[in-house]
């Protein structure tokens, strides 16, 4: 909403005034207005300009009519607490300045790296879409039957990569504005697994994928349809980046209060450099042009897990291949009634 942020500016303020009522026996004026600057802090990093300015001085008026005597008054007795409500408003404003601009720098570069990963992805899949269906227009009748299906299966494949493409750039955005809210249910993780399984199974076909999820597993109490898209993303990753012919492997297993699942290939393993780098958005695997996508799947992983109060990391297995790892936290499940 338009005004949540000056909401929160004022949530922030009078917090920061209780604080200061329980810090009033003991501490100075002076050490009480420095708490309002928290406030300030909080409001920059989270909204506009406009709300951390207003937050500025409704901490300044604040400070001034409930801890400068004469109290719960505006008025000013003694003239040093002037110039320490001009270094405030001053300080203040200043925090909230140079955070918009900080926050207006990496919405510009997310910006351009976002217009930069999609461009290019959807430059190929665009040429491809264009000269099939102008071959199809143009000479479709005289084309043989084999010919035409493989024209149409081409335009049918790369639209599906654009919208892939635009789905991940969505939840994306979604998941980093803490718009998606999770729906929480207990569900099997083999059905979950499952679920993603039959829907790549075209795009792993040339992966044998090797399941190793014990009967005994515990129910999760999660959001089955975003954890199907973690599977997902996984499995979809190692078909990419692996050769044909290259196993896959899933294997899940309980300890410790929490679930661990791994998602494992015999490929070249992983490139050089910090494996974390892998999860920030647009960081793809392998140069640029060598696989398509734009380089989102494992930052909505990363999102996702963390949702639901896991976390997920690449390691290099001996040898050759990648293991990608996450944790989710168990819960003791509800007691199935006895039948009558």
């Amino acid at each position: 909403m338009r005004f949540a942020g000056y909401a929160w500016s004022a949530a922030a303020v009078a917090a920061c005034t209780l604080a200061g009522w329980a810090m009033s026996p003991i501490f100075e004026p002076v050490n009480i207005a420095m708490v309002y600057l928290l406030a300030v802090v909080a409001i920059a990093l989270r909204f506009t300009r406009g709300p951390a300015v207003a937050t500025s001085i409704l901490g300044v008026v604040s400070f001034d009519f409930f801890f400068v005597p004469p109290q719960l008054s505006l008025a000013v007795s003694d003239a040093q607490y002037l110039v320490t409500f001009a270094i405030m408003l001053v300080v203040a404003l200043v925090i909230s300045t140079l955070t918009s601009i900080v926050r207006r720098v990496e919405a510009e570069q997310l910006r351009n790296d976002l217009l930069a990963s999609v461009s290019h992805d959807l430059r190929t899949p665009l040429a491809i879409i264009s000269g099939a269906s102008s071959t199809l227009l143009e000479s479709g009748e005289r084309l043989p039957e084999e010919q035409r299906r493989a024209l149409a299966r081409s335009i049918f494949e790369h639209s599906q990569q654009m919208a892939d493409l635009v789905a991940n750039v969505l939840q994306m955005t979604r998941l980093e504005y803490g718009a998606l809210a999770l729906s929480r249910d207990w569900a099997a993780l083999a059905e979950i697994a499952g679920s993603a399984l039959a829907r790549l199974g075209e795009r792993l076909a040339a992966h044998p994928v090797a399941l190793d999820l014990p009967a005994d597993l515990p129910l999760l109490r999660v959001d089955a349809t975003l954890l199907e898209q973690v599977f997902a993303n996984l499995l979809e990753n190692a078909a990419k980046y692996t050769p044909p012919g290259t196993a896959v492997q899933l294997r899940a297993q309980a300890r410790d209060g929490e679930l661990l699942v791994s998602v494992e290939d015999a490929g070249p393993g992983l490139p050089p450099g910090d494996a974390e780098a892998l999860f920030a958005k647009f960081q793809r695997g392998e140069p640029e042009g060598a696989v398509g996508g734009v380089g989102l799947g494992l930052a909505i992983c990363r999102a996702i897990v963390r949702l639901h109060g896991g976390r997920i990391w690449a390691e290099r297995l001996p040898g050759r291949g990648t293991a990608f790892r996450f944790t989710l936290p168990l819960e003791a499940a509800p007691a199935v009634p006895a039948e009558a």
